[in-house]
């Protein structure tokens, strides 16, 4: 299923980060929680990479 998910916003792909349950965009800088199983793919929900 990751393989099919792109960033919102660069359309780049995505690195899974199992201890933080995030998929990491690293072309945007953000990084977008999943909660419940379900990837949040919404820019306002993501936290930005240091």
């Amino acid at each position: 299923m990751l393989e099919s998910l792109v960033c919102p916003v660069t359309h780049a792909t995505l690195a899974y980060d199992a201890e933080r349950q995030e998929l990491v965009s690293k072309a945007a800088g953000l990084a977008f929680p999943i909660r419940g199983g379900i990837p949040i793919m919404l820019v306002d929900e993501a936290r930005r990479l240091d």
